[in-house]
């Protein structure tokens, strides 16, 4: 089934997919993060947004 483009933000809130241009949208507005540092983050940290936040020091 394809992702439904009208919900905004992520289908599980748990986990971070920088592969969906929405959900890059919603964290890094969540987070207060461009999309670079989203990018490095998750690459470092994993995709839990527990483990994200952290190393993000959020």
């Amino acid at each position: 089934m394809a992702d439904d483009l009208s919900n905004r933000g992520p289908q599980d809130r748990s986990r971070i997919n920088v592969s969906e241009v929405h959900e890059l949208r919603y964290w890094t507005q969540t987070l207060g993060v461009s999309e670079s540092q989203l990018r490095a983050a998750v690459a470092a940290a994993g995709t839990s947004v527990q483990a994200v936040r952290q190393y993000l020091g959020k």
